[in-house]
């Protein structure tokens, strides 16, 4: 019997049960989905943990149910999770409240004011604000000052990933890899924050609530009995720690050092490197530690990023999902003809994807320019897809900027890159060779790399990716298409922000949306 890694990926809308082999080939797996979040108030987001544990176990159920022999053949366990979504647990490890997810937009009141030395330091620096947004969106504050007698109760603060490394092992442990969110994490040294820290000021969580953490490739523990009995995995069977979602799917595309930028077409896109060194890609924005030992992963984010997709959809295009109804196939299949339909540059159609505001762009709406009479909405969506990947290079060169390295291929992941013509697109945009898995469960092979790494299949994760990872497909930039994008990229799309500026903060002003955040001048 072959031996086999199962990789777990759980994610804002589904958990996934996956069976790796030692070379990286998907051998099985099942989906199972849930709704992402209910909402008691506009702008919350949660969750009821147990659907995380419960979905897991449904899972194995079904792998060992439909593939016996390579269900007995699991010889370790790797988590992979969503990102910032926290959960408040007992000492025996049962929520004492729904998780809330990385979705919700509630805000705290104050919890750290800092002195007129510090706020004169911080704003000459332009870092006051930053921190005064991270201070309102840490969910841990949220819940001391709303939920005091939860936060008492509370004897670990976890991400989903620790929740989930508990369930099967009974260890309160995770990877410093999965520490992204609002926590007193110190993401340089890759272990929680000191006293003194500025996180521990922002996100006052005490250390007893925190899980332990250790590098990705270490062992959190090994399935408990209990487990195995909700489950169907044998006892014993070893845990590996491995890293957030976002991390494992930059290894599951061969992404371990700074030539290579991964690309995530997801809800929220992001572009991804990873490097020995530590730095910041955004003023004030980590790079967070890799599922890579040692490693941290610079990342510029645009938030409902390919979600624009499906906004899209909803919105405009009724023809395609009804015809895709009647022929059984996703509607962005036929999508992908709106793009046939138009050329690069779509007629002169700009669009900025920023739908939500960004840590760069805080005053940021999202903007469509240069309608005329000639553009139909299949030039619509064509600028949709430019402009996120305009957004995407943005974020790119800012990385280069900071490393000092040009990216010379761009391997590229999520379930938009499943299109050959968004992913011909980006090439153009990016004027790079852009690659494509031949597992769309990239996120669950990062996992499975990690984890064989560790249990010491292969020496070290990059001799493990070398092993694992393939590409299915290998996309060209086209020089005329690029040199165009290029222009339309420095000239206009580049400019935009600055030049619209001012007119957000007037939209903001007279409509009231969005709404502001914690007026830190109250503070001064």
């Amino acid at each position: 019997m072959n031996e086999v890694v199962l990789a777990v990926d759980c994610g804002t809308q589904s958990l996934r049960t996956l069976l790796f082999d030692m070379e990286g080939r998907l051998l099985a797996g099942e989906k199972i989905e849930y709704e992402p979040y209910f909402s008691t108030e506009p702008g919350r987001a949660e969750q009821d943990a147990d659907v995380y544990w419960q979905s897991l176990c449904k899972g194995c159920l079904a792998l060992k149910e439909r593939h016996a022999d390579l269900f007995g053949g699991i010889c370790g366990i790797g988590v992979a999770a969503q990102r910032n979504t926290m959960i408040c647990c007992s000492r025996q490890g049962e929520p004492l409240r729904p998780a809330i997810t990385w979705l919700d937009q509630r805000k705290s009141a104050p919890v750290f004011r800092p002195g007129r030395v510090l706020r004169a330091a911080a704003r000459s620096v332009g870092a006051l604000d930053v921190v005064m947004r991270a201070r309102a969106d840490g969910k841990c504050n949220w819940i001391m000052q709303n939920e005091p007698d939860i936060w008492r109760k509370t004897a670990k603060y976890l991400q989903v990933s620790g929740f989930l490394n508990y369930r099967l092992t009974g260890a309160f442990k995770d990877s410093a890899a999965s520490q992204i969110g609002h926590v007193p994490f110190h993401y340089k040294k890759r272990k929680w924050a000191g006293r003194y820290h500025v996180s521990s000021f922002l996100f006052p969580v005490g250390r007893d609530k925190l899980p332990r953490v250790v590098e990705p490739g270490e062992a959190i523990g090994s399935v408990t009995a209990e487990a195995a009995r909700q489950t169907g995995l044998t006892e014993g069977i070893p845990v590996i720690a491995c890293g957030s979602d976002k991390g494992c799917e930059t290894v599951g595309m061969g992404v371990c050092g700074p030539e290579t930028a991964s690309l995530s077409f997801g809800t929220t896109a992001t572009v991804q490197t990873t490097s020995s060194t530590y730095f910041e890609p955004l003023r004030f924005m980590p790079a967070y530690p890799s599922p890579v030992p040692g490693r941290y992963n610079p990342e510029v984010e645009i938030f409902r990023g390919y979600w624009m997709i499906t906004w899209y959809k909803n919105e405009f295009a009724h023809p395609e999902t009804v015809q895709a109804g009647k022929d059984g196939l996703a509607p962005e299949v036929l999508m992908d003809r709106l793009l046939e339909e138009t050329a690069p540059g779509a007629m002169g159609l700009v669009l900025q994807p920023f739908w939500s505001p960004g840590l760069a762009e805080p005053d940021a709406k999202g903007a469509i320019i240069g309608f005329g009479d000639v553009h139909t909405r299949a030039h619509v969506y064509r600028a949709v897809i430019e402009g996120l990947a305009f957004a995407l290079l943005e974020g790119l060169e800012r990385i280069e900027s900071k490393s000092g390295r040009r990216v010379t291929q761009l391997a590229v992941s999520g379930g938009a890159s499943r299109s050959d013509h968004i992913c011909r697109i980006s090439a153009d945009v990016f004027n790079r060779p852009l690659v494509r898995g031949d597992t769309g469960e990239t996120s669950g092979l990062g996992a499975a790399i990690v984890t064989a790494a560790g249990l010491g299949y292969y020496p070290d994760v990059h001799k493990a990716v070398e092993k694992m990872v393939r590409y299915e497909k290998r996309f060209l930039p086209d020089s005329a298409a690029a040199d165009l994008y290029d222009r339309l990229y420095r000239k206009v799309y580049r400019k935009m922000y600055d030049a619209l500026k001012p007119l957000y903060k007037q939209i903001r002003e007279i409509t009231g949306y969005p709404a502001d955040r914690p007026d830190i001048k109250t503070e001064e």
